[in-house]
C-alpha cells in the first residue's frame, strides 16, 4: 500500500533527526550563485540525499547531492546543496519534498538563490535580482492532488510569494554593501531548452523580469507549508530579442562563479540581521 506524502515526510524527518542533534530555524537552497557559502557554514552533518528516505539525487553537474546542518552567521541552518529540477524527469513532489522535510524539522524561513536569463532591459549578466513575485509558467503544481491539512492548507494564499521584510532588508544590505542589486518578477519555466526571441518577448510583456527552470515549485510548497521565503537571482545572461546571440553554458556559468563573492556576502549579511 502507497503511504501518503506527510507519511514520507514523518520518515524523512526522523531519519534526519536521528543522526543530529541541530535543530534549524533557517533553511537555505544553495542555488547558482550561492554554492560557495557551503565552505562557511559550521558544518556539525551532512547527509547525503541518497541516504534520506524518499529523497531523490540531483543529476546536474555541480549539485553535490547533500543536506548539510550546522550554523552559519550564528544561526542554527540546514542547507540543500544542490536543488533538483522537473526536467530531471522528477515530479513536483519530488522536487519539493526537501522543502516540506525542512518544514518537519523546525525551519520557518527559506532563503533561496538560482541562475536567471535577464529580459529587462537594464539588467547587466552578473547584477543580482532580489525576486519580488513570479509567474507560474511551469505547468506543473507541487499542490495537485490530495491535501493534508496538516501539511498546509488547500488553498493556500499567494499574495505575498516573497516576504516583503527580507525583500527590504536584502536591499538595504545591498546598498550598505555596495552591491548592484534590482528588484524583479521571475518567470519559472520546465526548460532545459532556453527559450526562443518570441517566448522572450512573450515572457516579458506578460510582466516577467527574468527567467529560469527551478524556484517556483519549491516557493509553492514552502508557502504552503508556511515558510517566509527570500528569493534572489543571479542573471547570467542577457535575453533581449532583438540582440539575442547563441548562448555558451561556459560563459554562464563564468559570469555566475564571479557573482558568487557578492552573493555570498549579501546572504551572510542578511543572515546576520536577522
Amino acid at each position: 500500500m502507497a503511504i501518503s506524502l506527510r507519511e514520507k515526510v514523518d520518515e524523512a524527518k526522523k531519519f534526519i533527526q536521528s543522526k543530529t542533534k541541530v535543530k534549524p530555524g533557517i533553511g537555505i537552497i544553495l542555488g547558482t550563485g550561492l554554492g560557495a557559502l557551503a565552505k562557511e557554514i559550521e558544518v556539525e552533518n551532512v547527509l547525503p540525499y541518497q541516504d534520506i528516505p524518499h529523497f531523490v539525487t540531483s543529476t546536474i553537474h555541480g549539485h553535490e547531492g547533500n543536506l548539510i546542518l550546522g550554523k552559519l552567521m550564528n544561526k542554527v541552518i540546514v542547507a540543500m546543496q544542490g536543488r533538483l529540477h522537473f526536467y530531471e524527469g522528477y515530479s513536483s513532489e519530488e522536487i519539493t519534498f526537501p522543502v516540506r522535510v525542512m518544514r518537519k524539522l523546525g525551519v520557518n524561513l527559506l532563503i533561496e538563490s538560482n541562475a536567471a536569463g535577464g529580459m529587462n532591459p537594464n539588467f547587466k549578466a552578473g547584477d543580482l535580482m532580489i525576486i519580488t513575485d513570479h509567474i507560474n509558467l511551469t505547468g506543473i503544481n507541487p499542490l495537485i492532488g490530495p491535501n493534508d491539512e496538516r501539511l498546509g492548507p488547500r488553498f493556500p494564499d499567494m499574495c505575498e510569494p516573497y516576504d516583503k521584510e527580507l525583500i527590504e532588508l536584502c536591499e538595504k544590505v545591498a546598498l550598505e554593501e555596495g552591491i548592484r542589486i534590482h528588484r524583479g518578477v521571475y518567470v519559472g519555466v520546465t526548460g532545459p531548452n532556453l527559450e526562443t526571441p518570441a517566448e522572450y518577448r512573450f515572457l516579458r510583456l506578460i510582466g516577467a523580469d527574468a527567467v529560469g527552470m527551478s524556484t517556483v515549485p519549491e516557493v509553492i510548497a514552502a508557502k504552503h507549508s508556511g515558510l517566509k521565503v527570500l528569493g534572489i537571482s543571479c542573471i547570467t545572461d542577457e535575453c533581449i530579442p532583438d540582440r539575442l546571440e547563441p548562448v555558451d553554458i561556459r560563459k554562464i556559468l563564468k559570469i555566475a562563479k564571479l557573482s558568487e563573492p557578492k552573493m555570498t556576502r549579501l546572504v551572510r549579511k542578511v543572515l546576520e540581521e536577522i
